[in-house]
């Protein structure tokens, strides 16, 4: 029989399942509220997989429940993996994971990150991934000192202005 006539499965069919998505080889440190973010993430991820099971056969609900079983898969992976971090227990005098630095750029404009856990950090909030290039250059510093952000756009000198944890 010629080939032509053969139905061949197609790529992405709803019975497939997607691609897992990429988890980080670093480790995954996490604050506590970062650890709460992935527990809530699983439960509210279960409660729309199970919405989505009682859809029957419904194509779009098929299909979305794809993602959400393989989002389920990365947020039980993540919390499998998770290494809480007690933010007491951080040296207060130097940056460490969790602590809350203000710096100060050459300009004299200050800004304030936290240094959390890639699965928590958000940029717009201030919360910075302890793997991200920031974190790196502020990582073991001290109120006073004076470090190097490498950044595409050119590097930025920063002033340790303060430290906390919380």
């Amino acid at each position: 029989m010629s080939r032509a006539f053969v139905k061949e499965p197609e790529s992405g069919a709803p019975d497939e399942p997607l691609p897992p998505r990429r988890i980080s080889e670093h480790p995954n440190y996490v604050t506590p509220s970062g650890l709460q973010l992935l527990q809530d993430d699983l439960g509210r991820l279960t409660a729309e997989r199970a919405a989505l099971l009682s859809a029957g056969d419904d194509a779009v609900a098929l299909e979305q429940l794809r993602h959400v079983e393989r989002d389920i898969a990365y947020v039980e992976a993540r919390l499998g993996s998770a290494i809480l971090v007690d933010p007491a227990t951080q040296p207060p005098d130097q940056v460490a994971f969790a602590a809350i630095v203000t710096v100060r750029e050459q300009g004299g404009h200050e800004h304030t990150y936290q240094i959390v856990g890639e699965d928590e950090a958000d940029a717009q909030a201030g919360q910075v991934s302890d793997v991200s290039p920031l974190a790196q250059a502020l990582l073991g510093s001290r109120v006073g000192d004076t470090v190097t952000w490498k950044r595409p756009l050119g590097d930025l000198v920063l002033t340790v202005v303060s430290i906390a944890y919380r």
